[in-house]
């Protein structure tokens, strides 16, 4: 599998003779939307076992080895040419497809109303292959421990047709916002907190859920411990059943970061108690903000850093968005950016024939156009490139995997690279 980057007189054509492959095989798995008209900085993967690499000046077999990690001697051997030789600018060179190692992927859907629409039921069809886990988002809970399970129509038979774990995903939200107190019930008051207990114990076993995953958020900072005991509390209770248990954190960069997201999440006391945890390492660019990636790689890193002196690196899963922005500019506070999956990005900037260009130190591409309106806009989302660069640190850092907040916008090129870096694990 090999990611390209459109240039300026590309054509699908020029691009599969390069890559010895067909233009179908190009536009089916990158499902384009602009097959006749691709966007320069536009990235594309390209469906081939193994990748090229065209030499570049100053390079040589051994530097080129080091960067693929083979051998020179084996590098020279796969092309048929001499390990001493000298290398032409531009040759192209064959490079076997990468050692994968084994990795977990959860997605979350989140069912509006009172059904799961029939898009957004396919959207977790098509994803459920390349996941562990698959996450109903959520079951909500009242201040008497009382659940309520959100639309699942055919979630459960996806998941089971798949491998999936199906996760149970509860929050502590009320009219959708996430309430302290509501927190505080459940975590200090025993006879409610039992009662809650139980009903969760009686509803996974009527779903076949078979991991607890607790979203518990804007706790109060004096909430901290009780939320810890818990985590020990559901942990033991679980077991029993033999499932797993896991929780959502907001992403710290220190163990004493205030404010009122970060402050009751203790990230060694669930790097201790839990099974695994999913870390929200996006949103930095949302909707309600000015423009900017959502997920800048130099923004993650620096919460995994810190995440990984607390918690197991085994027990994280990086939290990774599956879609963009479209911003108005210039910003005004209290605007709100339209969410768009990265598909419809490409098909902005071929319709406003407009570049794409890519941001290397947040590692995500973004471009900026003129409405029919007048009005500029600027858009941030996710490509082929982005994610790689996602999925590296997940190697590199020896994570878990990584957990998709949402399905229901499209990002085929995610899905393949998936299997071209990693083996999925099916529990």
């Amino acid at each position: 599998m090999q990611i390209h980057v459109i240039r300026q007189g590309e054509t699908l054509t020029t691009i599969a003779r390069t890559f010895q492959t067909t233009v179908n095989d190009i536009v089916e798995a990158n499902d384009l939307p602009n097959p006749n008209n691709l966007v320069i900085g536009q990235s594309i993967v390209i469906p081939i076992v193994g990748r090229f690499h065209f030499v570049q000046p100053g390079e040589s077999l051994y530097a080129i080895g080091r960067m693929y990690g083979i051998s020179a001697q084996e590098l020279a051997r796969m092309n048929g040419i001499s390990a001493n030789q000298q290398l032409q600018i531009g040759l192209r060179l064959y490079i076997p497809e990468r050692t994968k190692r084994n990795a977990e992927f959860n997605a979350y859907v989140e069912p509006r109303g009172t059904t799961v629409a029939p898009a957004l039921e396919q959207s977790a069809r098509e994803a459920a292959p390349y996941l562990t886990y698959l996450a109903p988002f959520s079951f909500q809970v009242d201040r008497e421990g009382t659940l309520k399970a959100p639309p699942l129509n055919n979630l459960p038979a996806i998941a089971r047709a798949n491998g999936n774990v199906l996760m149970m995903v509860i929050s502590n939200q009320e009219n959708d916002q996430f309430s302290d107190e509501l927190g505080r019930i459940l975590l200090t008051d025993m006879e409610i907190q039992d009662r809650f207990l139980n009903n969760i114990v009686d509803m996974a076993n009527q779903y076949g859920f078979r991991d607890i995953h607790f979203d518990f958020e804007y706790l109060r900072p004096a909430d901290r411990e009780a939320y810890n005991n818990f985590l020990r509390k559901a942990k033991q209770r679980f077991s029993q059943q033999g499932w797993l248990i896991s929780t959502a954190l907001a992403p710290k960069t220190s163990a004493g970061q205030q404010g009122r997201w970060y402050e009751a999440h203790d990230y060694r006391a669930h790097g201790e108690i839990v099974d695994f945890v999913v870390i929200m390492t996006y949103e930095w660019g949302y909707s309600g903000g000015p423009a900017m990636a959502v997920s800048p790689i130099d923004q993650v890193k620096r919460v995994l850093d810190y995440a990984v002196t607390d918690i197991p690196s085994t027990k994280i899963l990086m939290g990774q968005n599956l879609y963009g922005y479209d911003w108005t500019l210039p910003f005004v506070q209290g605007s709100v950016a339209r969410a768009i999956s990265p598909q419809q990005a490409i098909q902005l900037a071929a319709q406003h024939n407009v570049p794409i260009q890519y941001d290397t130190r947040a590692q995500a591409p973004f471009f900026r156009y003129t409405a029919e309106d007048g009005k500029q806009h600027e858009v941030w989302f996710e490509d082929a490139r982005s994610i790689q660069a996602k999925f590296d640190l997940i190697k590199s850092m020896n994570l878990r995997g990584m957990s998709y907040w949402k399905l229901g916008l499209a990002f085929p090129q995610n899905w393949l690279l998936i299997v071209d870096n990693f083996n999925v694990t099916k529990r």
